[in-house]
């Protein structure tokens, strides 16, 4: 009995860690500017807190839970991306996202030590469903500027927005300036099963 017990509690973890793959992370602080140095530390929680952004993301377009964006987001990140659920709410949308790479750089840490900017070259997979109707997923590769700042106990991201310069690998959908991940050109093009 007590046997059985632990076998379907260890499926059931195992099942639940291949459901939450985690993405590849490779980090660059070779180029990081300003006059403070960035120390292990610190670059380990903002990478922390950065990840975790992107777990919460999901949860929130997922769940079509703006609240969900509290923990990881503040200020125009945060309100991008809940006008975005609103909006994908509205229509009866979910939005799945799977991140499968990120290629982290480091760029900038202020003097005050109050704000990290890095640049992600992110690799993410985004799974649109109607109605609770999967209706296509879209490889995406794209290049965001991302701006963290310290709140409470961890780095939040105060600033999301994909660069003029996306990425492009073969298959993959590429996200336009200025635009946050849950775009409706993503949503439009899944639609139409492009």
């Amino acid at each position: 009995m007590l046997g059985s017990s632990v076998m379907v509690g260890l499926g059931l973890a195992l099942a639940s860690s291949v459901l939450t793959a985690q993405p590849a992370v490779q980090v660059d602080t070779s180029q990081v500017q300003g006059p403070r140095q960035l120390e292990e530390q610190t670059k380990t929680a903002a990478i922390r807190g950065y990840l975790k952004a992107w777990q919460s993301m999901g949860d929130a377009f997922l769940q079509n839970r703006a609240d969900l964006l509290d923990g990881d987001f503040l200020g125009a990140a945060r309100d991008k991306l809940a006008d975005t659920i609103g909006e994908q709410t509205k229509l009866g949308f979910q939005t799945r996202y799977q991140d499968r790479a990120h290629h982290i750089q480091f760029v900038f840490y202020s003097p005050e030590g109050l704000s990290i900017e890095l640049i992600d070259h992110v690799e993410y997979d985004v799974q649109v469903i109607d109605h609770g109707k999967p209706i296509s997923t879209v490889p995406v590769s794209a290049r965001y500027v991302v701006v963290l700042t310290p709140a409470e106990v961890q780095w939040k991201v105060r600033i999301m927005q994909a660069d003029s310069e996306p990425v492009d690998h073969p298959g993959s959908e590429k996200v336009p300036a200025g635009k946050l991940t849950n775009d409706q050109t993503v949503r439009s093009k899944a639609k139409q099963g492009v």
